[in-house]
């Protein structure tokens, strides 16, 4: 498949780039590459090979959702810009 200068034309129009002549060139070159190295991923035989869901059959290791305290009330408190006691003091956003 041969990409042609419309179709760069078209590609910068949608990406919102300003490309030179100069840059044309090298964009056509560049994709042309890349359709025919597809292309001959396309002659390969995959009629045999299973579709990959995950890269490797690993599993995540989830923990159990428990509430911990981890932080008391005045060590939170202590990097508060505002506070008051024992509450955070935050601007009013609703009237």
């Amino acid at each position: 498949m041969k990409v042609s200068p419309e179709t760069i034309d078209k590609i910068a129009h949608l990406s919102r780039l300003e490309l030179s002549e100069q840059e044309k060139q090298s964009m056509t070159s560049d994709l042309t590459n890349i359709v025919t190295w597809m292309e001959q991923l396309n002659e390969v035989d995959t009629s045999d090979v299973t579709p990959l869901v995950h890269m490797t059959e690993e599993t995540n290791a989830f923990r159990d959702d428990e509430a911990q305290n981890t932080l008391s009330r005045a060590e939170a408190l202590l990097n508060a810009p505002q506070k008051d006691e024992a509450y955070f003091n935050v601007p009013k956003v609703i009237e």
